[in-house]
């Protein structure tokens, strides 16, 4: 051997890594919860949660409904999950909890 990496050994060592990558995104996508909402009392409570959801990175879509005290999320599971979520409202005042 000449001191250089052979070309077999750098082969497999590129693809290892790009299946690593590979797999992982694959891992990551679309994911949708319903969050039960506390303390919407009013028609204009959903629009602060949803603006508070709406904030979060990741999150695609939100739909809050306050007839149902709820708030259906969508949202890129590689960027953030759903205790990133209530966190959110429960900043801005409205804790929640995933809807079993």
């Amino acid at each position: 051997m000449n001191g250089r990496f052979p070309m077999n050994k750098l082969l497999v060592s590129t693809a290892f890594t790009l299946s690593l990558f590979t797999s992982s995104a694959a891992l990551a996508g679309e994911k949708t919860v319903t969050l039960a909402v506390q303390n919407m009392y009013c028609a204009a409570c959903p629009h602060t949660v949803k603006a508070s959801l709406e904030a979060v990175p990741g999150v695609t879509r939100v739909a809050v409904s306050y007839e149902d005290k709820t708030a259906i999320v969508t949202f890129d599971d590689a960027r953030t999950g759903v205790n990133a979520l209530t966190t959110a409202t429960t900043n801005a005042g409205y804790p929640s909890a995933p809807r079993g």
